[in-house]
């Protein structure tokens, strides 16, 4: 017996040691420098893991003088947060889009305020080189949007998908591609259902999903906005030779969870023959402007929900009923082997934080 506990503990020990490494090697993540709600987000993967970036976004005051242009990058190693250059243009913006692909971050639209509370969407697309800490301009967005969703398909093209646009005055049902290679855009068919803003979703290998969202009240102006209970998924071409305008869409189920609008999404990493998951969390089910008072007069509150879509069964999967300490006003969730992460947004009684929210998956979630 003594035999054999002597060599077996090599092995424990070996054991142990590998586990407090891996926990060495990821430290603590910091809370934002300061708190910030309806930030762009976006995460890169490389050989010295994930950075996590946020561009913008609104201060706890959630007046248009609390709209901020300020970028933060999260050192992986340390678990730091920098301060890196503004996104450039004379105010910051919210509701804008952010999708990291290889050493770049591209940064697409979003709505800024005046002093009167006017806003305006923009068609910026901006273009930022964590490297050297510098932006670039890429071509403007043809249907300038803001509250909508983005996807990145074949590391090449970036989907914006609906979204709202102060061109046309309503929600719109564009599909609009960016070739990261050629900065230039094409429109894909068309959204099938209601148009809308503030839906949620993600592109995980040939497969879109977007959910709910709000739209103008069809019964009159008061509220002036009312949740979307729509889902729906898109095929893209499986082949390379596929033309990547043509979406196959369909309608699907409902949602685990009552959550409608500004629901965290994102997807995770590939798993049956190329799909995976996209995962959302938070959001909720009265739509509000930036201030978190819904247009019904009453204030939002966050859901506790966490769920996902899996795209190799197409089936719905509930992943957190009671998410602890919930947020909504996200513009994307990021997926780490650590959990699903949040990077701001607005907790209960809709007071903007910093905090760094942390989602653990279940094994095989």
């Amino acid at each position: 017996m003594k035999s054999a506990l002597t060599k077996l503990f090599p092995t424990l020990l070996y054991f142990f040691l590998i586990i407090r490494l891996q926990a060495a090697a990821e430290p603590k993540l910091s809370p934002l420098p300061a708190p910030v709600s309806n930030n762009a987000v976006a995460i890169s993967h490389d050989e010295g893991g994930a950075r996590i970036f946020s561009f913008m976004g609104i201060g706890p005051k959630k007046t248009w003088d609390a709209i901020t242009n300020s970028a933060y990058e999260l050192e992986p190693n340390t678990g730091k947060w920098t301060e890196e250059r503004p996104v450039p243009g004379v105010a910051g913006r919210l509701g804008a889009s952010a999708v990291a692909l290889h050493d770049q971050v591209f940064i697409f639209g979003g709505y800024v305020v005046d002093t009167q509370g006017e806003e305006t969407t923009v068609s910026d697309l901006n273009v930022f080189v964590p490297g050297e800490n510098r932006y670039y301009r890429g071509k403007d967005i043809p249907v300038p949007v803001d509250d909508a969703v983005v996807g990145l398909y074949r590391d090449r093209y970036i989907f914006l998908i609906g979204g709202w646009s102060t061109t046309t005055g309503d929600a719109v049902r564009n599909v609009q591609v960016y070739d990261t290679d050629k900065d230039a855009w094409t429109q894909a068919t068309p959204l099938p259902g209601t148009p809308v803003f503030g839906h949620a979703g993600a592109i995980m290998g040939d497969t879109i999903v977007y959910v709910d969202g709000a739209y103008k009240n069809p019964s009159g102006p008061n509220p002036k906005y009312v949740a979307s209970s729509e889902c729906w998924m898109g095929k893209l071409p499986d082949t390379k030779k596929g033309d990547i305008t043509k979406i196959r869409w369909t309608q699907l189920p409902a949602h685990p969870g009552n959550a409608r609008y500004r629901i965290a999404a994102g997807p995770g990493q590939p798993e049956k023959k190329g799909h995976g998951r996209i995962y959302f969390s938070g959001g909720t089910d009265n739509p509000y402007n930036y201030n978190g008072m819904g247009y019904n007069s009453q204030p939002a509150e966050p859901s506790p929900v966490t769920f996902a879509f899996n795209a190799y069964t197409e089936r719905w999967e509930t992943v957190n009923e009671s998410t602890p300490e919930p947020t909504m006003d996200h513009r994307g969730l990021l997926v780490t082997r650590r959990g699903l992460i949040m990077v701001g947004g607005m907790e209960k009684g809709q007071q903007v934080t910093a905090k760094v929210t942390i989602v653990k998956l279940a094994r095989g979630k």
